[in-house]
């Protein structure tokens, strides 16, 4: 866990860092687009920034049989769920409140991943974890404390939008017959069609051609390049943990809000940021230890060969590389710290736990 939490927090945490930029970013954008056409745009981003990657290293292997099939599965209702339904359900909010004061209701992201992940995901939080994601919530109602209340309706549409990024949430992190490039151009091509083809249909697009370029390379970093490691921090943490930190997303919108738009840095900001940071101090030890037994399977994702489950030979390469390509697990039953990443989403109904320590 200590190796994979050093390898996935930084990641998360610049995962945040480049959505939160978008903030500031699209304040400016929706002076000549709207909603719809925007998100197309960012969406179109993403998966423009990501192809070449993505298109190179793709593995059609890995689509077949029916371990191929869940990954389509997951990947069709993660795109769907978090890139079209998602983003669709919080502009209708939008529209009926302002986005001060729907932002109270987004800290529920954070609730839904984590309980869709214990109940139909078999994620597995501890005491301390549970704790991290009460923090979490706390910090993120702190940052958006003063804002007042929006309409029932709007809220029901917001925590629907944060349900359905809950289900993407743990979907995605479970996607193991794609790179996270591949994800996120699978994700990012059907969400940019859709919510265009939405935003053509509303409304004309009037905006000029620098902006419409604009709008493309804020996608491609504060998207495109924010889900990949997002995807990556995710598979080796699990989703819940990493939606703890990447709910700091609004502490870097805030900051640069704050140095760009002159936005006044208050109580509220400097309280989230701590409690985000004891959030993310529990949810990093948050693991257990029980004797558990890994099923044979073949899978592609980001890992090295000193970690106890990758004993595949690449002569030459020292066992510290982290790399990625498809490999194969000979099914093993041994006990370690773990977290509920690719390889342990095991059930947990007659274990003895052991914390973190």
């Amino acid at each position: 866990m200590a190796s994979a939490a050093t390898y996935a927090v930084p990641l998360a945490i610049l995962s945040a860092a480049l959505f939160g930029a978008a903030t500031p970013a699209s304040k400016w954008l929706l002076g000549a687009l709207t909603p719809f056409q925007l998100a197309g745009l960012l969406y179109l981003g993403a998966a423009l920034a990501t192809a070449p990657t993505a298109l190179r290293a793709w593995n059609a292997e890995l689509l077949r049989g029916a371990s191929g099939r869940r990954n389509v599965v997951r990947i069709a209702l993660a795109s769907l769920c978090g890139g079209v339904l998602g983003p669709v359900a919080l502009l209708t909010g939008l529209k009926l409140a302002g986005a001060a004061s729907v932002s109270v209701f987004l800290s529920f992201e954070l609730v839904a991943t984590a309980v869709i992940g214990v109940v139909f995901f078999r994620d597995q939080l501890s005491r301390a974890g549970w704790v991290g994601v009460a923090t979490g919530v706390a910090a993120a109602t702190v940052l958006s404390a003063g804002a007042g209340s929006a309409g029932v309706a709007a809220a029901l549409f917001v925590l629907l939008a944060c349900v359905c990024w809950g289900i993407d949430n743990q979907l995605t992190a479970l996607i193991d017959a794609f790179t996270p490039s591949q994800s996120t151009f699978v994700k990012g091509s059907v969400a940019g069609v859709v919510n265009l083809a939405i935003g053509a249909a509303i409304a004309p697009f009037t905006a000029s051609a620098p902006t419409l370029l604009a709008a493309i390379v804020v996608g491609a970093a504060c998207y495109g390049l924010s889900i990949v490691l997002y995807i990556r921090s995710a598979q080796h943490l699990g989703a819940t943990r990493v939606q703890v930190l990447f709910a700091t997303a609004p502490l870097f919108g805030a900051a640069l809000a704050i140095a760009v738009l002159g936005e006044p840095l208050t109580l509220e900001l400097i309280a989230a940021t701590g409690l985000f940071a004891v959030a993310a101090w529990l949810l990093s030890r948050a693991a257990h230890e029980h004797e558990h037994t890994h099923e044979a399977i073949v899978h592609t994702h980001s890992h090295r060969h000193d970690d106890g489950h990758h004993s595949h030979a690449h002569p030459g390469l020292p066992a510290s590389t982290r790399h990625t390509h498809p490999h194969a697990h000979e099914p093993i039953t041994h006990r370690h710290e773990h977290a509920p990443d690719l390889h342990h989403r095991h059930r947990h109904e007659s274990v003895e736990h052991e914390p973190s320590r």
